[in-house]
């Protein structure tokens, strides 16, 4: 029998789909990340969970995934639902999405909502192209080291963030990418306090210090806007990084200087180096 990963309201029960009730109400096991928040679930639907319930979550994960693989070896269909949203995508589920995958067990999903799309799409920012960058790291310097790659970056950009560190990352957003860059903060998508601030990432950090927010929270970051000399042949580009590099400059901090002398983004410049070799 199948894994079937169940992509869980965010807040709102309303937001469940028929497909949901039946598989919670007919597997045999639901690996549940929250178990208290699955029985309460199944209680705003009117389902009786009919299987057996176990707890998943990330304390617990690499432990009970060999457990799950001999239930669905066995024939058992096992569910895996998370507190919202589709598992594995910055939950439980993905070390037990490859563990049945690598035992040629079944897989398929009963999409539900999303936190990812539903606040880019209520962000006012760009949708048509966009990149999901999780939770960023915790320790500020690595935080500050990936939101620095990020920076550059032309399509919008999603994150999840806890908050009590929000105030923190909307800060080094702010280092990394400018003051003046749009974003929105959405928290408890769906719920009954939803709440969706935009403006520039500045006007946002500053709220956040006034008045920090509660519940899930999604950041959603316009991605960076070509400016400068972006006419410059691409031979020239990488002659000007060669010789930054004849000189004893790093090949990376050769691009940096390169794309910050010409007003474009690094990945222009790395695009010409690669194209020219």
């Amino acid at each position: 029998m199948p894994l079937i990963l169940l992509g869980a309201p965010l807040g709102n029960p309303a937001d469940a789909s028929p497909r949901l009730r039946d598989v919670l109400a007919s597997a045999d096991v639901i690996a549940a990340e929250d178990t208290r928040r699955l029985h309460r679930l199944a209680a705003d639907l009117d389902v009786t969970v009919g299987g057996r319930v176990v707890s998943y979550f990330a304390g617990n994960e690499e432990r009970r995934t060999p457990e799950l693989v001999e239930a669905l070896a066995r024939g058992e269909t096992v569910a895996v639902i998370t507190d919202g949203g589709m598992p594995s995508v910055s939950d439980p589920g993905f070390r037990l999405v490859r563990a049945a995958l690598a035992e040629g067990i079944a897989l398929t999903s009963v999409p539900g909502p999303s936190a990812v799309t539903t606040a880019l799409a209520v962000s006012g920012l760009p949708c048509d192209r966009f990149c999901f960058e999780g939770f960023p790291p915790r320790k500020p310097g690595e935080r500050r080291a990936r939101l620095a790659d990020l920076a550059d970056e032309p399509r919008t950009l999603v994150f999840f963030e806890a908050p009590h560190r929000v105030a923190a990352t909307l800060a080094d957003l702010v280092a990394a990418f400018g003051a003046d860059r749009p974003a929105a903060l959405a928290r408890e998508l769906t719920k009954t306090f939803e709440e969706v601030r935009r403006g520039p990432l500045g006007e946002i950090a500053a709220s956040v210090a006034a008045q920090p927010p509660r519940g899930e929270i999604t950041l959603v970051v316009g991605g960076a806007v070509a400016t400068g000399d972006a006419d410059v042949p691409a031979g020239d580009l990488a002659a000007a990084v060669a010789a930054l590099e004849g000189a004893g400059t790093p090949r990376k901090a050769a691009i940096a200087a390169v794309a910050q002398a010409h007003g474009i983004p690094k990945r222009i410049v790395y695009a010409a180096v690669v194209a020219t070799r």
